[in-house]
């Protein structure tokens, strides 16, 4: 997917950890010889998407600790089942990327959500005074 380059910095580190994980999930229950299958390759476009436009941008805590709900129901069910599958398998594969994810979810999440912060958001800001 070209359009992960959209995220920089703490984004994009969310968003491969993911996408790592959904290689792991996906081989595991699609065994496919794609990176991912049309399902997992949705998941992932959806994911992307809800990372651009995440309200917190690059202060975002992780997913679960997050006052703010930004996935639909089924997609939030489909990311907890992805990632209670495909965590305790992250280490071995990608090791840094697990540790890194563990020492997220100790991060306080702020206080309020800030205003216009979202990587959508910086970035149509960016274009419009350019």
């Amino acid at each position: 997917m070209a359009e992960h380059q959209l995220l920089s910095g703490k984004l994009l580190r969310e968003y491969n950890t993911i996408l790592a994980m959904v290689e792991i999930y996906c081989k595991a229950h699609h065994h496919n010889k794609l990176p991912e299958c049309q399902e997992c390759q949705e998941f992932l476009e959806y994911a992307h998407t809800r990372l651009d436009r995440c309200p917190y941008g690059q202060i975002k805590p992780t997913c679960n600790k997050c006052p703010v709900h930004c996935y639909k129901p089924h997609m939030k069910a489909k990311a907890r089942e992805i990632m209670v599958f495909s965590g305790p398998k992250m280490l071995l594969p990608h090791p840094i990327m697990a540790i890194r994810h563990l020492f997220s979810e100790r991060t306080p999440v702020p206080e309020t959500v800030p205003v216009e912060f979202s990587n959508r958001h910086i970035r149509k800001n960016r274009k419009n005074h350019a």
